[in-house]
C-alpha cells in the first residue's frame, strides 16, 4: 500500500472516530457496533463494569477487551496507550502507576483527546499526558517507556507492521507489550470474514499467526496471543503480549 493510501486509511478512520467523540462530548452513549456482536460480552464498558472512573469515559469504551488485565502494571512505571480515545486505559493506568508514573494517551483525533482531557480532569488524576498523534509514528523517544497497551486499534491501521516496530522502538529493555484487538481465525472464509470485520467496525484483521509473525519481525519475543470472545464469522477478540528483550538491540 502506498504511503497515500495509507495517510487516506487513517484520515477515513480519524473521521470516524472524531465524529464519536463529539457525540461523546454532547452527552450521548456511543458504540462502534453493537455490543452484542462479541458474545462473551468483554465489549466497551462491560470489561470495566466496576471501574471508579467518569461515566463519559466509560461511555466512550469501544474496545474488545481490557488489555489492563495482563499488563501487570507498577508504581512508577511510564505507559503508553496507542489509540487511546476517551481516555478510560490511561486513566486507569496512571492509578497504578501512582506514585511517580506517567500514563501517556496518543491519539490522532483532537476531539477525542478534548473528551480525554475532560475525563482527566473529571477524574482528577493528573500524571496523565495526552498526545497528539498517530501510532505508525510514535512522538515519544527511543525507550521511554515501559508498557505499551492498546485496545482494539491496531486493526485500524493499514500500517500494522510500522505500528508494531513503533511499539518496540520506544519500549525499554524489558518492557512489555499487552494490547487487545481483534484477530482472523486462519481458516475463516474471506466472504464472511470481511461481513464479520465489517460489522465490528474494525479494519483487516490480522490472524494470529500474522501477528506473530509482525512481532517477531519488529523484535519481539516471549509471544503470547490468547483468543477471548467471538465477534462474527472467523473473528476473535484476543490479548496479544509480548516483550522487549532486556539486552538492548535496535
Amino acid at each position: 500500500m502506498t504511503e497515500s493510501a495509507i495517510s487516506a486509511a487513517r484520515d477515513a478512520v480519524i473521521d470516524r472516530y472524531s465524529g464519536l467523540a463529539r457525540a461523546a462530548l454532547a452527552g450521548g452513549a456511543i458504540a462502534d457496533c453493537d455490543p452484542d456482536t462479541f458474545t462473551g460480552g468483554c465489549f466497551g464498558a462491560a470489561a470495566y463494569a466496576a471501574a471508579d472512573v467518569p461515566e463519559a469515559a466509560l461511555r466512550a469504551s469501544l474496545g474488545c477487551g481490557n488489555p489492563l488485565a495482563v499488563a501487570s502494571l507498577r508504581p512508577g512505571q511510564t505507559v503508553l496507550d496507542l489509540g487511546s480515545g476517551g481516555g478510560l486505559e490511561v486513566l486507569l493506568s496512571a492509578r497504578r502507576v501512582a506514585p511517580g508514573g506517567i500514563a501517556y494517551g496518543l491519539d490522532g483525533s483532537l476531539d477525542m483527546l478534548a473528551l480525554a482531557r475532560a475525563n482527566a480532569a473529571q477524574a482528577g488524576v493528573a500524571n496523565v499526558r495526552f498526545l497528539h498523534g498517530h501510532i505508525e509514528d510514535i512522538p515519544l523517544p527511543d525507550h521511554s517507556v515501559d508498557v505499551v497497551i492498546s485496545n482494539c486499534v491496531i486493526n485500524l491501521s493499514a500500517d500494522k507492521p510500522r505500528v508494531l516496530a513503533e511499539a518496540f522502538r520506544v519500549l525499554r529493555p524489558g518492557g512489555h507489550l499487552g494490547i487487545s484487538d481483534v484477530t482472523a481465525d486462519d481458516t475463516a472464509d474471506p466472504g464472511q470474514l470481511a461481513q464479520a470485520e465489517q460489522l465490528v467496525g474494525c479494519g483487516a484483521a490480522l490472524t494470529q499467526a500474522q501477528y506473530r509473525d509482525l512481532l517477531l519481525a519488529a523484535g519481539f519475543t516471549g509471544i503470547a496471543i490468547t483468543s477471548t470472545d467471538q465477534a462474527g464469522e472467523g473473528l476473535h477478540s484476543a490479548i496479544i503480549q509480548a516483550t522487549r528483550p532486556a539486552a538492548l538491540h535496535a
